[in-house]
C-alpha cells in the first residue's frame, strides 16, 4: 500500500485540485456555480493526473529512463515494489474511472466533451509514452501548463457557465504557470540523473540556473496576469500569499540539491492549492 501511495504522488495532486478550485471560484464570482459539475471535474482531474503519474512510472521504467536509487521520490516499479503488469493495469483502470466521471459532464457541457476527454487521456499518456514523450524532449513544463492550467480551468468554468471569458483564460494562465513550477523543481532535482540516461528536460537542456530563473519568472507572471482580479480584503493577500513564499522557495531551491528538493516540490504544489483556495473563499464572501 505504501508503494502505491508513493506512486500516486500525493504531494503533486494539489495541481489538479487547484485548477478546478480556481475555475469554480471564478464561476461563483460570476454568479453561476454548478457544484455537481465542479465535483465531477475535480474527480476527473485527480484521476487523470494519477493515471499520468502511473504511466510515468511504468514507461520510464520500461524505457530505462528511471534507475534504482534515483534522487527523487521512490519509484515502485523501478525499485521492484510494484510489478510492471500491476502498474500497467492500474494506468488503464484509472483512465477508465476518469472516463466515467467525464461522461457525467456531458449533461452539463454537451457531447463534444467526449473527444476532448479522450484527448486529455492521450495527453496523460503522451507525457511519458508514445513516439515522442513530452517529458523527454524539454516539453514537460509546456504539457503541465496546458493540461493542468489551460484545459482544467477553461473546461471547469465552461461546464458551469456555458462560456469561457477572458478572465477565465487569465486564471488558466496563472494556474498553468504555477503548475509548471512544480515540474521545474522536479526536473531541477533530477537534472544529473536525467542527463545520464539521455532524458532531455529544460534543466538538462538549458541548465539549472535557467530552470531556477524560470521558476521565479513564472511566479511573478502568474501574479501579474491576475492583477485586477482581487478585490476587497483579498487584494493585498492575493499577492503576498503567493509571491513571498514563492520567492522563499526559489531561494531554497537554489541552495538545495538531491532529496533536499523533495519538500520544496511539495510546498510549491501546496502553495498553488492555497492560492486557488483563497480565490474560492474570496468569491464566496
Amino acid at each position: 500500500m505504501k508503494a502505491w501511495i508513493e506512486a500516486i504522488r500525493l504531494r503533486t495532486l494539489p495541481v489538479s485540485a487547484a485548477g478546478v478550485l480556481a475555475a469554480t471560484a471564478l464561476a461563483v464570482r460570476d454568479g453561476s456555480p454548478r457544484w455537481g459539475a465542479a465535483a465531477l471535474c475535480l474527480a476527473f482531474a485527480l484521476l487523470a493526473q494519477i493515471a499520468s503519474n502511473f504511466a510515468n512510472e511504468y514507461y520510464d521504467w520500461r524505457d530505462g529512463v528511471d534507475r534504482p536509487g534515483r534522487e527523487g521520490f521512490r519509484r515502485g516499479v523501478t525499485e521492484g515494489d510494484i510489478s510492471p503488469l500491476a502498474m500497467k493495469r492500474a494506468i488503464y483502470i484509472t483512465l477508465a474511472l476518469a472516463a466515467c466521471c467525464g461522461l457525467g459532464l456531458v449533461a452539463y457541457g454537451g457531447w463534444w466533451l467526449i473527444p476532448v476527454g479522450a484527448a486529455i487521456g492521450l495527453g496523460a499518456l503522451s507525457y511519458s509514452a508514445g513516439p515522442y514523450p513530452l517529458s523527454r524532449h524539454a516539453l514537460g513544463e509546456v504539457a503541465v501548463f496546458v493540461f493542468f492550467g489551460l484545459v482544467p480551468v477553461t473546461l471547469t468554468y465552461y461546464v458551469q457557465t456555458g462560456t469561457v471569458t477572458t478572465m477565465a483564460w487569465r486564471v488558466a494562465t496563472c494556474i498553468g504557470l504555477m503548475g509548471a513550477n512544480i515540474l521545474i523543481v522536479n526536473n531541477y532535482r533530477d537534472a544529473d540523473d536525467d542527463r545520464a540516461v539521455g532524458k532531455m528536460t529544460i534543466a538538462v537542456k538549458f541548465g539549472r540556473k535557467f530552470a531556477s530563473a524560470l521558476y521565479l519568472v513564472n511566479a511573478f507572471v502568474a501574479c501579474m496576469v491576475m492583477a485586477d482580479y482581487w478585490k476587497g480584503w483579498a487584494n493585498p493577500l492575493g499577492y503576498v500569499l503567493f509571491i513571498v513564499p514563492a520567492f522563499h522557495l526559489w531561494e531554497q531551491m537554489r541552495k538545495s540539491s538531491g532529496r533536499e528538493l523533495n519538500p520544496i516540490l511539495g510546498r510549491t504544489a501546496m502553495l498553488m492549492f492555497l492560492y486557488a483556495l483563497v480565490m474560492l473563499l474570496d468569491a464566496t464572501q
